[in-house]
């Protein structure tokens, strides 16, 4: 029986799916996915998006999910998390340079790593990394090549935080207004979760659209 039991408990979490993380792990959980997402590569994959948003959306009393949240925790669950992790990635990529990202054999990380040294070039430390908090993948290789690159750590923390805190409370307050807004959207919560998954990756997309569409220009 408690094989069994054991076998099973992977099985009960998924870690690609928001309510399955918050009804297991409740705010801490946020605080270790965004720390994940933001600060280790192998965390490229987490659904940060979707799960501030859902835990925006728990924290609104008479919500019939599968865990109750409150508010002042999730928010200060997502802002630890979020900031400790991009800080983390940063010194990451400090410590093992370049070589750290060429490592990877995701195709994915390679494309946002390429994307994440695009925007520091084109629209300089600041904008970049406060842009990057709101495209998947790039948010998560960014951190690191801002180290590898070896941009301030001042400038960094400051927009790191100004990015961090902005992504963070914006979602989960959104999530909260739309749940405090709309009667009965507890009915509605896997396809608004859905939506803002869709939603989450369309500059994910375009970004990949425009590259492919770029590459094959200069192949001709």
């Amino acid at each position: 029986m408690a094989v069994s039991a054991l076998a099973a408990l992977p099985l009960a979490v998924n870690p690609l799916d928001a309510g399955s993380l918050l009804s297991s792990f409740g705010a801490l959980g946020i605080a270790v996915v965004l720390f994940a997402e933001t600060g280790l590569l192998i965390g490229f994959f987490l659904p940060g998006d979707s799960l501030l948003f859902t835990a925006g959306l728990l924290c609104v009393p008479g919500i019939r999910g599968a865990v109750h949240l409150s508010l002042p925790q999730v928010l200060l669950a997502a802002l630890a998390g979020a900031l400790l992790g991009a800080q983390t990635g940063f010194w990451i990529g400090r410590r093992g340079g370049r070589a750290l990202l060429a490592r990877g054999r995701s195709r994915k990380l390679k494309e946002g790593a390429a994307r994440a040294e695009e925007l520091l070039e084109r629209y300089g430390h600041g904008r970049a990394i406060v842009l990057a908090r709101f495209v998947p993948v790039v948010r998560t290789v960014l951190n690191p090549l801002a180290g590898a690159l070896n941009v301030p750590a001042r400038v960094f923390t400051l927009w790191q935080i100004a990015g961090g805190a902005l992504w963070t409370v914006g979602l989960v307050l959104a999530g909260y207004a739309l749940g405090s807004s709309v009667p009965n959207v507890d009915r509605y919560l896997l396809p608004i979760v859905a939506l803002v998954v869709i939603v989450s990756l369309i500059p994910l997309a375009l970004e990949l659209l425009r590259s492919r569409r770029a590459a094959e220009g200069g192949s001709r």
